[in-house]
């Protein structure tokens, strides 16, 4: 299978129009379309449907997305443990869901580096099912996800466990001697969907079911900008916003009838890489 027709899939499954797709991948729009004519016809199956402003992906290529993504991705590791092969003894490969990231990681990965540097670190910042997948595609060596894993063969343990707190901007003093969940639904809340626990546990659940948010966004470390705007309400950890607390540049809200959920992260690894010195050396610092 032929991975420049997988990439060219990549790019036009996010853009979602040939011109654009052609632009980004610097070949002209009759090349974009062979190679999806390519793809479809090894596959057997029509990926992409034609809209009035585009296409969008078939059922089948909704997918077959999450394959050609990990079928890259093991190409440029690949590639990338082979180029630093004269210059570096191995490569540690890590994944991060975005918030333990911000909140966690440049502690473990500073202290890394400085007492290792013949080890070439490549980092990813993603969401927890995707890490899982590229952990056990080989493609990752160790993981920090929102949910653990019991599964046989895996290393898996508790990383951080932090307090989420509901923070706005410092001058919205509507509620700052504390909220009622009934409350909730009146204020302007800032939305991410990210798991907090084990079980699928969210901030959703909060909330009366299928409660119409009128702010989302995909990354929780996002909202900050507009907190310190003045806008809206959001649940982020404690150990993310303890500067802008301690600041005075957000607003801690006292929550009244009911308690947040505890944010917890696990690292994990599979067993025979955890084995291996250099991500050994890297797991005993977490």
């Amino acid at each position: 299978m032929d991975t420049e027709n997988l990439k060219t899939f990549l790019v036009l499954a996010e853009l979602k129009n040939f011109t654009q797709t052609a632009d980004q991948c610097f070949v002209a729009q009759s090349t974009v379309t062979n190679r999806i004519m390519e793809l479809e016809k090894e596959i057997g199956k029509v990926l992409f449907v034609r809209k009035k402003r585009g296409v969008e992906l078939t059922e089948e290529g909704k997918y077959f997305l999450s394959y050609a993504r990990r079928i890259v991705e093991l190409e440029n590791s690949a590639v990338s443990g082979l180029q630093h092969f004269p210059d570096y003894s191995c490569s540690l490969r890590i994944g991060s869901v975005n918030t333990v990231y911000d909140c966690h990681m440049l502690p473990v990965l500073s202290e890394y580096l400085k007492s290792h540097s013949q080890i070439a670190v490549k980092v990813i910042v993603d969401h927890s099912n995707v890490l899982y997948r590229m952990l056990q595609d080989g493609t990752l060596d160790v993981i920090f996800t929102f949910l653990g894993s019991k599964k046989k063969g895996c290393v898996s343990r508790l990383f951080k466990t932090d307090e989420l707190v509901l923070v706005t901007g410092a001058a919205n003093r509507e509620f700052e001697k504390g909220i009622r969940r009934e409350e909730l639904c009146g204020i302007y809340y800032l939305y991410c969907d990210f798991v907090i626990q084990e079980g699928a546990v969210s901030i959703r659940e909060i909330f009366p079911k299928n409660y119409p948010f009128p702010f989302e966004i995909d990354k929780s470390t996002k909202l900050l900008p507009y907190l310190l705007d003045g806008i809206g309400y959001t649940f982020l950890p404690r150990s993310f916003v303890k500067e802008y607390l301690d600041g005075g540049k957000l607003l801690e809200i006292p929550l009244l009838d009911f308690e947040a959920p505890e944010i917890k992260s696990y690292v994990m690894a599979l067993e025979k890489r955890a084995k291996e010195k250099h991500v050994a050396d890297f797991l005993d610092m977490v």
